[in-house]
């Protein structure tokens, strides 16, 4: 996901480079939506293998 988040910003700024403002600013948008959801994931494993960590050294 993160490697599509990347081409996105990318296409975005060879777009806005040669001037085609609104594919810069779709190409923005999609990066941008997909930077997030792989950061929530991120957070979401993190916070998963913090709660792993507790019941396993409980034990």
């Amino acid at each position: 996901m993160i490697k599509y988040a990347v081409i996105f910003l990318v296409i975005s700024m060879i777009a806005g480079a040669i001037g085609m403002t609104g594919v810069s600013q779709l190409a923005r948008r999609i990066s941008l939506v997909l930077f997030g959801l792989f950061f929530l994931g991120f957070l979401l494993l993190i916070g998963f293998a913090l709660l792993v960590d507790q019941a396993v050294s409980t034990l």
